[in-house]
């Protein structure tokens, strides 16, 4: 069974948004068309069945609208907070933990030494995989995998760190129903995903991978029209997107909520 979301959290793009960290070298983003392109993927969020909780811009943390890094949620059971591996978004952890507080008896935290982005976990039904990453280290892993067993929930790590061009697991990886991943090439071998049904990322359309789940239908970006038409063949929904601003700022459909 898929979780199915009725609420989520995002954070408008700061106008400080170009500041933020990059590695994606596609030039500047424009804030004014990041911001059109956040409220169209908030509508889509509505359309879909999800309550959307605005948090205001930060000035001071440009990398903020990139909720999904600061929490990891199993949706019905549990949130833990996030100690992201860049120091300088370590500020956004406190804004999401008083924005999830309504909503959940405990909000445990991921601790010194450990470092983790949630943007390298991919739930896939009641496996997660937790991607080691230049943001998410092994202690951080661990403890994740840890907190994941008090729900019955098993994990396990798959490494990245030489994986050229994406920046966390998720970058590469979507699982689209319990056991179907859409998977980049450098990630379809992988033997942490034998067994899994796999969509096929077609080459030149990797940013594709970071496709969303919700409810009913498969959220997309923009321009990578082959991976559409895969995910049409096997009967799924898309709604598409168009991420040009977010993209040049290593961020994708995922990174900007908190779904649950």
């Amino acid at each position: 069974m898929f979780s199915r979301f009725t609420r989520a959290i995002v954070r408008p793009p700061a106008r400080t948004f170009p500041d933020g960290l990059t590695t994606a070298a596609l030039g500047t983003p424009g804030v004014d068309l990041a911001l059109r392109q956040h409220a169209a993927y908030c509508a889509a969020l509505q359309r879909h069945g999800c309550a959307v909780i605005t948090l205001p811009p930060d000035e001071t943390l440009p990398d903020s609208t990139f909720v999904e890094d600061m929490a990891m949620i199993i949706p019905g059971r549990g949130a833990i907070l996030t100690r992201p591996g860049a120091e300088s978004r370590r500020g956004e952890v406190a804004a999401i933990a008083v924005a999830l507080q309504p909503f959940f008896a405990a909000l445990p935290c991921i601790m010194a030494p450990g470092t983790l982005d949630a943007g390298d976990v991919c739930e896939a039904g009641d496996h997660v995989f937790i991607g080691l990453s230049h943001r998410t280290n092994a202690e951080g892993a661990t403890q994740l995998a840890s907190w994941l067993a008090s729900f019955g929930l098993t994990a396990s790590t798959v490494d990245i760190r030489a994986v050229p061009g994406i920046l966390h697991l998720k970058s590469g990886i979507a699982a689209i129903d319990a056991h179907r991943l859409v998977l980049i090439d450098a990630l379809v071998d992988h033997p942490a995903f034998a067994g899994y049904d796999v969509v096929h990322v077609p080459a030149g359309e990797d940013y594709g991978a970071n496709c969303v789940r919700v409810n009913d239908v498969i959220v997309t970006s923009a321009g990578q029209p082959d991976l559409d038409a895969a995910l049409r063949a096997l009967g799924y929904r898309l709604e598409v997107l168009d991420m040009s601003e977010f993209r040049k700022m290593d961020g994708g459909l995922s990174c900007l909520s908190l779904r649950f």
